[in-house]
C-alpha cells in the first residue's frame, strides 16, 4: 500500500510538544507509541530509547532532539480521545513524558537527501508534532560534518551508522581519551593512529604522518613492531636515548633539587659557560681547541673587566680572590695542552695578584680564615692587558655571549660536574653545592640511567630528530613508540619532559624557519602520572611540575605548530586542568569514579550532560564521541582490531592459566625460567 507524504509522516509520529525552552523540549507520548519496539521508521528498532534520537517539524526543517530520560505522569483526564461507548466511563490513565535536548535542525533541500547542521535558531511550538526518525534520517544526523575522512565505527543508536571524523579536528585541537581501567582506551588509541594512516595512504605511499607515542607501560611495542620505530631501554637495534644536554636548566633544577637562592643561579651559569665551551668539552682537531681557549679567554676577560669597573675588586675582593683562584686552576690544565699558546704571562700575573693580596688568621676557636685585602688597579691593569695580548695572538676577543643555558649544544656529564664545584669553589659556596654535586655525580655514576641519558654512544640533535620524530616524508615509518617501562623512575618524568619539550621546540623551529607547519601528534598513556594538577606557589621545582608544566604549554601552543596532543587516562580527576581544558574533543569509555564523572559532566553543555548517565554502564569498545571532532554527542562503537593490532593491555587470564585449558579447551600453559628474567634484568 502507498502511502502518501502526509499520511507517512502521520505514521511516524509518536507525540507532540508540550513545553519549549532553549535548553529543553518536553513531549508528551501519543497511546499509541511503540512502547519498545518501533516498527514503522523503515527496520524493526529499539524505541523509546535513551539518549536516541526524534524529530520535531517545523518550518524551517526537522529539530533533531536527543532523548534525555522518559517518565510516566498520571493524567486526570481519561485514556480515549473519543466518545464514551455503552455507557462505560473511562478512568485516569499514566501518560509516557520524554525530554528532549535540541541539538540541531535536519533539512533536506532534495527529496530524500539530508544535511544536519549544528544549533537550533527557530523553537517548535505547542503541539507540533514528534517523529520517529527513518534510518535515512539517522545516517544524515550521525554521518554528518565535512572531511570525515577517518572511519573509527558505527553507531548502535542510530542504526549503526558510520561515525566518521576529520583529523584536523581529532588531532589539531588536542584529543583525550579517557575510561577506566579495561574499557578500551588503549585499543582506542592505537586503533586512532592505524586507522588515520591507513586512511591516509594511497598510491602504495606511506603517509606522511608522525605520531610519537610515550609508553610507560610497553603496550605499543607489539602493534607497531614491523610499522615503526621502537625505542627501549633494553632494545640492542634502538637503545633509548635522551642525553643530559638535551636537559634545560628547568629540568636540570628539579633533578639536582636545587634551591632557588644560592644553587639555581650558579647551576645556570655553569651551564652556560659548558655549553659556550668554556671548559674542555668536545674537541678534535687543532682548530677547535684554539677557537675553545679563545671564547674561554674572552670570557674571564669580559668577567674581569666587570669586577674591575664595578668596583668589586675592593668591595668584593675576597669573592675576586676566589674567582681569580678558580681561573688560574684552570690556566694551569689549559697550559698543558699543546696548543702553541704561551699563557705564562697570565698565570703569573694572577698568581702575584693572589699572592699580595692573600691572608689568614686563626680565629677563637682554632679555625683557620683564609680571605682576600682589596686588589690594586695596577694588578688588574696587568692582568688584563696579559689577557689582551693572548687574544690578539688568538684573533681578538669574541664579544659575544654565546648560547643559554637552555641552548641543547654537547657537553659531558663528569666535566659539568667538575666545573660546577670549580664555580662552587670560586664563589665560595662549597658547603651549599656538595648535596648537589654528589646527585649529579651518583647519576653519571648509576648504569641504569648512564645508558640513557650519558653521552657514551654519540649522538646528534639532528640524528635523534631525525630518529625520533622522523626524517623527510616520514620514510623511516610513521610511529615512533618511546617505551618507558624500564626507564628509572628517579628519571622517567624528567625523560619524558625533556622528549616532549624537544619535539615541541623542534616543530616550533620548523615554522619559523619554513614558514609552515609540521604536523605530529604526541601520545601521551597513563597522562595521570605524568600530567598532574600542581600548585603552582611561584617555585615550583620537582620533576612532575616540570613535566606538566611542558604539557601545559604544548596544550596552549601546540596548535600553532602543528602538535596535537592525545592524552589517555583512566583517572581524569587528577590531570592538570590547564592541559584538560585544552582538549576540545573527547572519547569517554566507562567512567565508574564519582569524582572522575563530575569533572567530565562539567565539560559538556548542561543540556547534554543525560548523555553522560550511560558512563558508568557502557560495555567495553563503546564510547561517547563529542568535543570539536563530532558535530553532535554520539554514542560508537570502535572499529574491531585484530589481535596484532591490539595494544599487550588484555586482562589476565587467571582460570585459563589455572585450569590449564581456555574455553575452547585447548591448552594454556605458563613454563617459567627465573634464570632468563634474572640474567635481563642483572645483566
Amino acid at each position: 500500500m502507498n502511502y502518501s507524504p502526509i499520511e507517512h509522516a502521520a505514521s511516524l509520529r509518536i507525540g507532540a510538544v508540550e513545553f519549549v525552552s532553549p535548553d529543553e523540549i518536553k513531549v508528551g507520548l501519543d497511546l499509541e507509541a511503540p512502547d519498545g519496539i518501533a516498527a514503522n521508521a523503515g527496520i524493526p528498532r529499539s524505541f523509546p530509547r535513551i539518549n536516541g534520537y526524534v524529530l520535531i517539524a517545523t518550518e524551517a526543517g526537522y529539530i533533531v532532539g536527543q532523548i534525555e530520560w522518559i517518565a510516566i505522569e498520571r493524567s486526570a483526564f481519561p485514556k480515549r480521545k473519543g466518545l464514551q461507548d455503552f455507557g462505560l466511563v473511562d478512568l485516569p490513565f499514566p501518560l509516557r513524558k520524554m525530554r528532549v535536548n535540541p541539538l540541531g535542525v535536519l533539512k533536506s533541500e532534495i527529496e530524500n537527501e539530508y544535511t544536519f547542521k549544528r544549533g537550533v535558531q527557530t523553537f517548535p511550538s505547542i503541539g507540533e508534532p514528534v517523529l520517529i526518525p527513518r534510518d535515512k534520517q539517522l545516517r544524515a544526523i550521525v554521518e554528518s560534518g565535512a572531511n570525515r575522512r577517518v572511519k573509527i565505527g558505527t553507531s548502535p543508536l542510530a542504526a549503526n551508522a558510520e561515525v566518521s571524523v576529520d583529523p584536523d579536528r581529532l588531532f589539531g585541537r588536542h584529543l583525550a581519551v579517557l575510561g577506566n581501567t579495561g574499557s578500551g582506551k588503549s585499543c582506542t588509541v592505537a586503533g586512532l593512529i592505524q586507522w588515520s594512516i591507513k586512511a591516509a595512504a594511497h598510491d602504495n605511499k606511506n603517509p606522511n604522518a608522525r605520531f610519537i607515542i610515550l609508553d610507560p607501560n610497553g603496550e605499543y611495542s607489539k602493534v607497531f613492531k614491523d610499522k615503526g620505530r621502537i625505542f627501549t631501554v633494553n632494545s640492542d637495534v634502538n637503545p633509548l636515548r635522551v642525553p643530559l644536554w638535551f636537559w634545560n636548566s628547568s629540568e636540570w633544577s628539579s633533578f639536582t633539587q636545587a634551591s632557588s637562592k644560592a644553587q639555581r643561579p650558579l647551576l645556570k651559569r655553569a651551564l652556560r659557560e659548558v655549553r659556550s665551551g668554556k671548559t674542555s668539552v668536545v674537541q678534535t682537531t687543532f682548530e677547535e681547541k684554539k677557537l675553545n681557549l679563545r671564547r674561554y679567554l674572552s670570557s674571564n676577560l669580559i668577567s674581569i673587566h666587570k669586577d674591575s669597573r664595578s668596583g668589586a675588586i675592593r668591595t668584593e675582593e675576597t669573592k675576586f680572590g676566589y674567582r681569580l683562584t678558580a681561573i688560574l686552576k684552570d690556566l694551569k690544565t689549559k697550559q698543558t695542552e699543546n696548543l702553541s699558546i704561551d699563557l705564562k704571562a697570565i698565570i703569573d700575573s694572577i698568581e702575584n695578584a693572589l699572592t699580595a693580596t692573600f691572608h689568614s688568621f686563626t680565629d677563637k676557636e682554632g679555625k683557620q680564615v683564609e680571605y682576600f685585602r682589596a686588589f690594586t688597579e695596577g694588578q688588574v691593569s696587568l692582568i688584563i692587558t696579559n689577557f689582551s695580548k693572548v687574544l690578539k695572538e688568538l684573533g681578538g676577543i669574541i664579544y659575544q655571549e654565546g648560547p643559554d643555558e637552555d641552548t641543547p649544544l654537547p657537553f659531558k656529564g663528569a666535566e659539568f660536574a667538575d666545573h660546577l664545584q670549580i664555580l662552587a669553589e670560586q664563589e665560595g659556596v662549597s658547603q651549599y653545592l656538595d648535596f648537589l654535586i654528589m646527585r649529579i655525580r651518583s647519576m653519571l655514576g648509576d648504569t641504569r640511567m648512564k645508558n640513557i641519558i650519558g653521552n657514551e654512544a654519540e649522538i646528534s640533535l639532528e640524528k635523534w630528530l631525525d630518529s625520533y620524530i622522523g626524517k623527510d616524508k616520514a620514510s623511516n615509518g610513521c610511529v615512533t613508540v618511546i617505551d618507558l617501562s624500564l626507564v628509572p623512575s628517579e628519571i622517567v618524568l624528567l625523560v619524558t619532559a625533556v622528549i616532549a619539550r624537544i619535539t615541541f621546540e623542534a616543530l616550533q623551529r620548523y615554522r619559523k624557519i619554513e614558514g609552515k607547519s609540521l604536523p605530529t601528534v604526541l601520545v601521551m598513556e597513563e597522562a595521570h602520572n605524568f600530567i598532574k594538577r600542581f600548585k603552582d606557589d611561584g617555585d615550583t621545582n620537582n620533576a612532575a611540575d616540570v613535566c606538566c608544566q611542558i604539557f601545559e604549554k604544548i596544550a596552549r601552543e601546540g596548535r600553532k605548530f602543528g602538535l596535537g596532543l592525545v592524552l589517555s587516562s583512566q583517572r581524569p580527576s587528577e590531570l592538570s586542568p590547564t592541559v584538560l581544558s585544552q582538549c576540545n574533543t573527547f572519547i569517554l569509555h566507562r567512567l565508574s569514579n564519582d569524582r572522575d564523572q563530575e569533572l567530565v559532566g562539567r565539560l559538556v553543555p548542561d543540556n547534554l550532560r543525560g548523555l553522560l548517565r550511560e558512563l558508568p554502564s557502557l560495555p567495553s569498545q563503546q564510547a561517547i564521541l563529542l568535543g570539536w571532532a563530532s558535530e553532535l554527542p554520539v554514542m560508537v562503537r570502535m572499529n574491531d582490531l585484530s589481535d596484532a593490532e591490539r595494544p599487550h593491555s588484555d586482562d589476565p587470564d587467571f582460570w585459563d592459566v589455572w585450569s590449564g585449558e581456555d574455553e575452547d579447551f585447548q591448552e594454556v600453559t605458563r613454563n617459567i625460567d627465573w634464570k632468563k628474567i634474572v640474567d635481563d634484568w642483572q645483566k
